[in-house]
């Protein structure tokens, strides 16, 4: 528990108070956002504004993830699976800002190369995490249901989990604040269902009670650190986290849920992402079979944004939503936890 607590306090520190150094820093080098001119008229003003703050969060989480190990915690083979996926995902977000801001326009790193970059992240979870790590090479629906999978298979299992989840992470992040708020919700459900784990580990006979004591770090850090970078970035943002940070992320989120056995409740704990990725999806396909769109724009924030609805307005509701799907995540976790521990008490 005390590695919990220091992990996420030196996490929310050095975000909150190393966040402003960043913002400096990419001023006096021009890191400045672009901004799409086919994107809502009032973003324009966002023009400029710092951007790749997500490195400010990555190396916020890591120092806490560190620090809390100076002590008598032991260092997992899980949690270094782990962080180094969420490490990794944010190299890849980082050269994709990074050509955004050279070429001074929207578009970083084409399709193939940010495929190519998270399927090499994938591969290196793919076999790391079952080989040294202890994880599962499955795919885990609800509970002791679940269906082992072939290696090849399991690989483009994690490609797809990686890839959604840290495109669906970066698709939500178009307003001030949403993603690293939903983000802080999201790594705290993380966090709890990581130290239920720890608290009962002879239920969970797929990972050790370190290994879920690590988990539960990373997410106690990565929640602390969105939480201190979100006092900088609520609206109006002072800096973006860009795709260094959504990218990454998402890229965590994917790698807990499979280290955590707990890959199809993410699409309930993040429930919002779900849903911006599925308007996308929507969009396109409507406008490509019938030639028309159904929202205004995608994704679906930006929806909200033309019909009239005030940028502050549209975040906290969607934090709302956010919440919503955090809660019956939880609930069905829960539910099933009690039932696991009391068999296996009995």
């Amino acid at each position: 528990m005390i590695a919990i607590l220091v992990a996420a306090t030196v996490a929310m520190l050095l975000s909150l108070v190393g966040t402003p150094a960043v913002i400096r820093y990419f001023r006096r080098h021009g890191f400045g956002q672009p901004i799409r001119e086919e994107g809502p008229e009032s973003h324009q003003t966002k023009a400029g504004t710092p951007t790749m703050g997500g490195a400010a969060i990555v190396i916020a989480a890591v120092a806490g993830y560190l620090v809390a190990h100076l002590g008598s915690l032991e260092f997992t083979w899980r949690g270094a699976v782990v962080m180094g996926t969420f490490v990794g995902m944010a190299v890849v977000g980082f050269a994709d800002d990074f050509i955004k801001l050279r070429a001074q326009r929207n578009l970083g790193l084409n399709k193939t190369a940010k495929f190519g970059g998270q399927a090499i992240i994938a591969l290196l979870f793919a076999f790391l995490g079952p080989t040294y790590a202890g994880i599962p090479r499955n795919l885990s629906i609800v509970g002791e249901i679940e269906i082992g999978l072939p290696t090849a298979v399991f690989f483009v299992w994690i490609f797809i989990l990686l890839a959604g989840a840290s495109n669906a992470v970066n698709l939500t992040d178009g307003l001030d604040g949403l993603a690293a708020g939903s983000g802080t919700l999201v790594f705290g459900a993380y966090t709890l269902i990581a130290f239920w784990q720890f608290r009962n580990p002879t239920a969970y006979d797929f990972l050790t009670a370190g290994d879920a004591l690590d988990m539960a770090v990373i997410a106690a850090a990565v929640m602390a650190a969105c939480a201190g970078f979100l006092w900088h970035n609520a609206p109006p943002a002072s800096i973006f986290m860009g795709d260094t940070g959504s990218l990454a992320l998402g890229g965590l989120l994917a790698a807990l849920a499979v280290a955590t056995n707990t890959q199809l409740l993410l699409v309930l704990l993040g429930g919002l992402y779900v849903v911006e990725t599925l308007s996308v999806i929507v969009q396109v396909f409507f406008f490509r079979v019938f030639g028309r769109r159904i929202f205004r724009m995608t994704p679906i924030h930006h929806h909200f944004e033309l019909v009239g609805w005030q940028e502050t307005t549209i975040i906290v509701r969607f934090w709302i939503i956010s919440g919503i799907g955090i809660a019956a995540g939880l609930g069905l976790f829960y539910a099933e936890s009690v039932s696991r521990v009391v068999l296996q008490r009995g």
